[in-house]
């Protein structure tokens, strides 16, 4: 069988290829995640002037930098919205899947942008009480996580000389991205111009209110490259026909 390989990059490529054949499966291509969210949030210019886009995922956060239309960096970062997620299960004692829910209903990467007054209801674990908490106190908890993860990123495209590259600034994008206060804080890191990356309207259609949100980018991005691979094989096979006819032609003409 053959299989057309998605990856985060947290592994070398080389390792991942030799893992996938012993399954006795063949590689026919490999796409790393975040240049498949690329495919659905950049536009063009953004591509062309150059851009960074980060993939921030459960485990990891993915790093591309665009120039003049080609991919010229990729890199991991091993933070990811799961960090976020334990760091609030350790500090308020509480179990993971109940950090998980208070982090996408309650969340926010910034203090001051949590309302005063706004509280939160914790479960315990096992027979413990249920406590409340502010929800000032709950993005304490997280802004330092996300904060860490910005520094990370810039530290790393600094010490790469790829920071100048991205002209046009930087795009969030993945299921840890939308929380509120991260673009801002992002911003505030990189000292530079960052948007929330979603599938683009132009870049699907039907289901745009379904993709739309920032968690779809790389499944969009799968999509629209098996599209742009299926168009390229049949260009090559219609090429292939028209050389056929076109060499028949030549032998017929000078034949008869």
């Amino acid at each position: 069988a053959n299989v057309h390989l998605v990856t985060a990059g947290v592994h070398p490529l080389d390792d991942i290829k030799r893992c996938v054949k012993r399954c006795g499966l063949k590689i026919e291509k490999l796409i790393l995640e975040q240049i498949a969210s690329g495919l659905a949030t950049l536009t063009d210019d953004e591509r062309e002037l150059g851009v960074c886009l980060v993939d921030v995922g459960g485990g990891t956060s993915d790093l591309a930098v665009f120039e003049k239309g080609e991919v010229v960096h990729t890199s991991v970062i091993p933070i990811g919205g799961d960090h976020v997620t334990n760091d609030i299960a350790v500090t308020l004692r509480t179990p993971t899947k109940n950090a998980e829910e208070i982090k996408i209903k309650y969340g926010c990467a910034l203090e001051r942008f949590a309302r005063e007054n706004e509280t939160i209801r914790v479960p315990g674990v096992a027979d413990r009480p249920v406590i409340q908490l502010e929800r000032q106190s709950l993005a304490r908890i997280i802004e330092p996580r996300y904060e860490e993860l910005f520094e990370l990123i810039a530290g790393k495209l600094q010490q790469d000389s790829l920071d100048k590259l991205a002209v046009t600034g930087f795009v969030l994008t993945g299921g840890s991205s939308k929380m509120e206060g991260v673009l801002e804080l992002a911003e505030s890191v990189f000292n530079a111009p960052v948007r929330l990356g979603r599938p683009l309207p132009d870049r699907i259609s039907g289901l745009a209110d379904v993709t739309k949100n920032p968690i779809h980018s790389t499944g969009v991005g799968l999509l629209l490259h098996a599209v742009d691979m299926s168009f390229t094989e049949q260009r090559r096979e219609l090429t292939g026909i028209r050389s056929f006819w076109d060499q028949a032609r030549e032998w017929y003409l000078k034949n008869f």
